[in-house]
């Protein structure tokens, strides 16, 4: 078996933003992934706002959820299918509403893994409402540079 060789990734001399919620960063994700199927190239450090982590780092803790039996096929279609069109299942929609209840499973379990991977700001229940806590999104939010 060959040896694996890891090479730190450089550190950023801007302020790191992680993100706010585990839904803030599936959608992030998805952005990032539209744009390499586009055939852009993601680049760390290349927007205005920096994120603690690779559009990669994501998809890795779902599909670790996965593996774990944590989300199932459902749950994955659920957030494939409400990320691309960049809105959350409507709960009050009858066609939406176990829709929703398998999105809210998925980013609690995913909310747990980014917290404690330092992706995502832990949350508090007053937090939303918190002007300190707030992240101000401002600016050019591209995950990558075209």
């Amino acid at each position: 078996m060959t040896e694996q060789r890891l090479f730190p990734k450089p550190l950023s001399h801007r302020t790191i933003t992680p993100f706010a919620s585990a839904r803030q960063a599936w959608f992030w994700f998805v952005r990032c992934q539209t744009a390499r199927i586009e055939g852009a190239r993601v680049i760390a450090d290349a927007g205005e706002v920096i994120r603690p982590c690779d559009p990669d780092d994501i998809y890795n803790a779902v599909m670790r959820l996965r593996r774990d039996g944590t989300l199932h096929d459902r749950h994955l279609q659920v957030i494939e299918y409400f990320g691309i069109v960049e809105r959350t299942p409507d709960p009050r929609d009858p066609r939406e509403g176990p829709k929703a209840a398998l999105w809210d499973q998925a980013m609690d379990a995913l909310q747990d893994v980014l917290v404690a991977r330092d992706i995502v700001l832990p949350r508090d229940d007053e937090a939303f409402h918190n002007p300190e806590r707030m992240i101000e999104m401002t600016g050019d939010l591209s995950p990558c540079s075209v």
